[in-house]
């Protein structure tokens, strides 16, 4: 079972890494079966899912900074992602930095986010430091959640993770909606 794999940490690493980048699959995918399968070990796999996540966004943030015409906007382009990074836009105009936040924790494809956030010029320490509050709640409550809830909540997070993260913008946006000035 590749949970358990000597080399399992280094691949979550990798995947966190790449995950805020351009890799597809989501980090839990790989976090919940390695917290589950060694709970001892899931506050330090849900700690590497988490540095290593915003170092991917960091380096996320740097090519829409600073390659986003020669390397950035062809991949956007010829992966089909001209709406989302349009909508990224348009939501960074409206929430500011709190859309990192909303990224950060909900199933919204948190790598669209960080190159964007380089591409408008966001101000990088509030980039960064909101970026692990965002990532490292969503990682450590994986964590968490498998440590208490054993192969159940195993399947139960598979089942509704995505419904959870959506909950959590309707929460943002109401949150929004009734706080705003």
């Amino acid at each position: 079972m590749w949970a358990v794999h000597r080399h399992a940490p280094v691949y979550l690493s990798m995947t966190s890494f790449a995950e805020s980048i351009f890799w597809p699959v989501p980090v839990d995918v790989m976090l919940a079966p390695m917290a589950l399968a060694k709970p001892e070990l899931a506050w330090r796999y849900a700690g590497l899912a988490t540095l290593f996540s915003v170092l991917g966004a960091v380096l996320g943030y740097l090519l829409g900074y600073a390659l986003w015409e020669p390397l950035v906007e062809p991949f956007i382009n010829t992966m089909g992602y001209q709406d989302k990074m349009a909508l990224a836009q348009q939501w960074f105009n409206d929430w500011g930095i709190w859309v990192i936040f909303i990224a950060s924790f909900t199933p919204i494809p948190y790598k669209v986010f960080t190159v964007t956030a380089g591409l408008l010029h966001m101000v990088f320490l509030p980039f960064v430091l909101i970026s692990l509050v965002g990532r490292g709640l969503r990682f450590f409550l994986v964590a968490g959640l498998m440590v208490w809830g054993g192969v159940r909540m195993e399947r139960k997070l598979i089942q509704y993770i995505d419904l959870l993260g959506w909950l959590c913008i309707a929460a943002a946006v109401i949150a929004y909606l009734v706080f705003r000035h």
